[in-house]
């Protein structure tokens, strides 16, 4: 009798602004699904998957964090055993056509989602050191007519541009 190998299980740990849509991309991942209607989410969700690959059969546990300041002392205990930081931003107002004055609180805030990701990656690096993935991920792709990439940041993290709303590239994550 072949002897049954341990499944293997990989902590993904959500990390981000408030409303960049961790909520929704774990949603449809776990569900496929969209919800217009989420609420922030209080402290951390937990979730579990198990995955059935090809070659093998894994279960991935995700936590999705709050974004809000609040929260933010919470964090770090979430990220000291995880395998791979999920960090999102919110792309929806960041790119705006060439000359175009960021003028709305909206686009502003966006566009400032982006630029705490140094943070996030930092506190990441914090608690981990190298022993973890790091993932960028722009969300809300969809919202947007140009795209853009931010290329100081992006040295040290592979980057997927996903549309949880339409289902499009989740599974690429």
């Amino acid at each position: 009798m072949a002897p049954v190998s341990a499944l293997a299980k990989y902590k993904l740990v959500f990390l981000g602004d408030q409303s960049v849509g961790k909520t929704s991309i774990i949603t449809r991942f776990m569900y496929d699904k969209f919800d217009n209607t989420y609420q922030a989410t209080i402290g951390i969700d937990f979730l579990s998957k198990t995955m059935y690959l090809e070659d093998r059969t894994v279960r991935l546990q995700l936590w999705d964090t709050a974004g809000q300041e609040r929260f933010r002392s919470l964090i770090p205990s979430y990220i000291r055993d995880s395998s791979v930081a999920v960090i999102v931003y919110d792309v929806a107002s960041m790119f705006l056509p060439h000359g175009h004055i960021l003028q709305t609180s909206i686009a502003r805030t966006c566009r400032q989602t982006f630029l705490n990701t140094s943070k996030w990656i930092e506190e990441v690096r914090t608690e981990r050191g190298g022993d973890v993935i790091i993932v960028l991920v722009g969300n809300k792709t969809d919202l947007v007519d140009k795209r853009h990439c931010f290329g100081k940041l992006l040295q040290h993290c592979q980057v997927w541009r996903i549309f949880p709303q339409q289902n499009r590239k989740i599974w690429l994550m």
